[in-house]
């Protein structure tokens, strides 16, 4: 339940606090007074959305506090807006997400308004309502509905794609062999084009590379002077005195080591001095070869790499196009089997939703008699759907009269304002049992009521209020006697400023503002004799 909320700079509230009880807590105060701003505040700190407009003018932000506690666990809430439109939320201290703070207060608190009147209007959200009321059973089944919907979804959408898409696939298919075709043609090797520039550049210096590689050859090895016949003989010379010492067999080992690597520099230069030739035909060879390799790149891909790796992405999807049939003929037997699964998934969660609304039927009916509506009939009315959508084959409806012997007809030809309401209590009542939501929250549900009626609603509101916490916005005596605690809000002007006030009635005050509820501004020994019959008839 919620035990406490602090108000600061929140619309035109500076600064409140509340402490609500469990059982029926009563709001009142003049039209225009703020009593929907607490609603609003208190549905801030539930989670709804934030917003700039929230913040009193004049101050920064605006800070509401809610306390609570659900399953035994006390928590408290902060929501922090600011007049830039930042807005924080915090549980038990830690800075949450909006999403991660809705999962926890969905669990404490319904809020019903006026809104709730629309939306029950609209027969779009009745199937919500049967899907609600028994929803242990209806969510697993719903939930393997969905995942076989969204599957069906998944591979007609794929089929419908390929059947769209095939006479443009027809005229690519021309294109991808083609180019299928090019790049196969031109055999290409990795590090190919790195190779073929590395020979053209040898055959177009080949002179100049000739000379500086034969000179260095005969260097290293003329028979009389070259270096490597010199190194010879003063190897041959270290070696043979290498044993008497230590350091003279170091220097020897090192003496090997250059001898040896001069003679790999020579076998290289005769590699190199070999491959040398001055072919021009050789040399138009490569560069065509390597224009060829170019114009692939500037075409597939920047490297020889992206080239064939394009090649194999075009082949995957030649490949596809070319088996088209196969492929439609195999996801048409997929969407098929997955239809059929989807359809029998349907079936499972209509038998289901029609086994919740006999039920539904019979405890709304049940409230609505004991609302004052003596004559009530209600029934809850399946159609299927042409196409299943994403809540199956169902469509659902709530039709009622309220008069004896009258037909059966859809709340939106038959509800007035009151009676639209009292039908959104009894549902509220039933669906919050069924899902053990702690507090119920009501922004005038006596709209369009009075008299007889009115006490009424009061007497059910009060007989909720045993098994959950209420709270309650009402402007009308009979329901605002039924309360355990009574708070009133009123404004008041101070230095020209205005502010919304809220406190906590007892005792004389609670019968002078059941007075006033009764008999406006001027309160008189009658109106406060009415008051106190009201009071003590609700106790």
């Amino acid at each position: 339940m919620i035990n406490h909320i602090s108000i600061n700079n929140f619309a035109i509230i500076e600064n409140t606090e509340i402490d609500f009880e469990s059982g029926l807590n009563i709001i009142t105060g003049e039209t225009g007074s703020g009593k929907s701003i607490v609603i609003e505040a208190i549905s801030l700190a539930l989670g709804s959305r934030a917003d700039s407009t929230f913040v009193r003018y004049g101050s920064d932000k605006a800070i509401v506090q809610l306390v609570g506690d659900l399953d035994g666990e006390e928590f408290v809430i902060t929501r922090e807006v600011s007049a830039s439109g930042k807005n924080l939320c915090r549980l038990n201290g830690q800075i949450v997400t909006l999403g991660e703070l809705t999962e926890v207060c969905r669990r404490l608190a319904d809020i019903h308004g006026q809104y709730d009147n629309q939306s029950l209007l609209n027969s779009d959200n009745h199937i919500n309502i049967v899907d609600k009321f028994h929803s242990a059973a209806i969510d697993p089944i719903k939930n393997d509905f969905i995942k076989s919907y969204e599957e069906y979804r998944e591979i007609s959408g794929k089929l419908r794609a390929i059947l769209s898409a095939e006479a443009d696939n027809i005229k690519k298919q021309d294109f991808y062999r083609f180019e299928v075709g090019e790049i196969s043609s031109a055999n290409l090797r990795i590090n190919e084009d790195k190779e073929l520039e590395d020979r053209i550049s040898l055959l177009q210096n080949g002179e100049k590379i000739y000379a500086a590689v034969e000179g260095t050859y005969s260097l290293l090895n003329d028979s009389d002077s070259g270096i490597i016949s010199a190194l010879s003989y003063g190897l041959n010379s270290l070696q043979k005195v290498s044993g008497y010492t230590a350091e003279l067999e170091k220097v020897a080992e090192d003496f090997a080591d250059v001898f040896y690597r001069f003679e790999d520099i020579s076998s290289g230069l005769r590699d190199i001095k070999e491959r040398i030739t001055f072919s021009p035909q050789e040399l138009d060879e490569a560069i065509a070869r390597l224009d060829t390799i170019e114009k692939l790149k500037k075409k597939y891909g920047s490297t020889i790499e992206e080239v064939l790796e394009y090649k194999e992405k075009i082949q995957t999807l030649l490949s596809e196009i070319e088996n088209m049939d196969e492929l439609k003929e195999s996801l048409s037997r997929e969407a098929n089997l997955a239809y059929d699964k989807m359809k029998e998934k349907a079936s499972l969660l209509t038998e289901a939703r029609k086994k919740s609304a006999a039920e539904l039927e019979t405890s709304i009916e049940k409230e609505l008699h004991d609302l004052n509506f003596d004559g009530a009939e209600l029934s809850i009315e399946f159609k299927e759907l042409q196409e299943t959508g994403p809540n199956g084959n169902d469509m659902v409806e709530i039709l009622i009269t309220t008069n004896k012997g009258e037909p059966l007809k859809p709340l939106t030809k038959i509800a007035s304002g009151g009676e639209i309401s009292r039908i959104m209590l009894a549902i509220k009542n039933i669906t919050g049992n069924y899902d053990n939501i702690p507090t119920m929250i009501f922004d005038e549900i006596d709209a369009g009521i009075s008299g007889i009626t009115a006490s009424i609603v009061g007497r059910k509101l009060r007989e909720i209020s045993k098994h959950h916490q209420i709270i309650c916005i009402t402007h009308l005596p009979q329901i605002a006697a039924k309360g355990y605690a009574h708070f009133r809000i009123f404004k008041e002007v101070v230095e020209d400023k205005t502010y919304t006030r809220v406190e906590r009635l007892h005792s004389e005050e609670i019968t002078d503002e059941i007075a006033r509820l009764l008999g406006g501004e001027n309160i008189t020994e009658t109106t406060r004799k009415s008051a106190r019959e009201l009071l003590d008839a609700s106790s």
